[in-house]
């Protein structure tokens, strides 16, 4: 009886360590896209404005502007205290 029990408990840990795993994943990526997001999006927008035959210019000085904007708030010293804040007046 005991070592069913030991398989069974032996199962669980593997899924709650890919559980955090993946929960660790997740919060990385979405802070990545928090940073990242505007420019990556404006980026997108360029190229399918090209790719269809279309200036692109103002897409690609967005995006210019928003990595800009990403890198004031990458330098900045943010907690989870003034988060909002930080975020915020970068986005502006």
């Amino acid at each position: 009886m005991q070592q069913g029990s030991f398989l069974f408990k032996s199962r669980g840990q593997g899924m709650t360590e890919y559980i955090i795993i993946v929960a660790l994943i997740a919060v990385a990526a979405i802070g990545v896209y928090s940073l990242l997001g505007k420019t990556v999006r404006n980026q997108v927008s360029g190229i399918a404005h090209e790719v269809s035959g279309q200036n692109s210019s103002q897409q690609l000085n967005q995006a210019r502007s928003a990595a800009r904007r990403s890198g004031t708030v990458a330098r900045q010293d943010v907690n989870l205290g003034n988060y909002d804040e930080a975020t915020e007046s970068g986005e502006n």
